[in-house]
C-alpha cells in the first residue's frame, strides 16, 4: 500500500514535488492572478500563502525552464500553461531571518 505523506511547514514548491508530498494542485488560478496588476494575498497564518508565492516563482522564473516538465508535470498548468510563463527574473527577498 503506497503511502502518502502530507508536509507540514513545506513552503517551497520545487522541494515539494521533489520529496513527493501530497499536494492539492490550485495551479488552475495562476490564469486568473494574471489579469490583475497587483494581487494581494491576506489569508490567516498556516493558509499556504509561502508556498503559493514560491509556486508562483518557479511558475514565471526564466532560469526555471529547463525544469517546467519536471516541476509542474501532472498539475493543471502544466498541461495549460500561459505565455508568460517562464519569461521573468524572478528575485525573492525572504523577510523572516530579519532580527530586530
Amino acid at each position: 500500500m503506497a503511502r502518502i505523506t502530507i508536509p507540514y511547514a513545506v513552503a517551497d514548491f520545487a522541494d515539494m514535488r521533489e520529496r513527493g508530498f501530497y499536494y492539492v494542485d490550485k495551479t488552475h488560478y495562476i490564469p486568473g492572478l494574471e489579469d490583475y496588476n497587483a494581487p494581494v494575498f491576506l489569508r490567516p497564518r498556516r493558509f499556504g500563502k509561502s508556498l503559493l508565492i514560491s509556486t508562483l516563482a518557479h511558475y514565471y522564473d526564466r532560469t526555471k525552464a529547463n525544469r517546467f516538465e519536471e516541476l509542474f508535470g501532472g498539475t493543471w498548468i502544466g498541461e495549460h500553461p500561459t505565455k508568460e510563463h517562464n519569461q521573468y527574473m524572478v528575485i525573492r527577498y525572504d523577510f523572516s531571518a530579519m532580527v530586530m
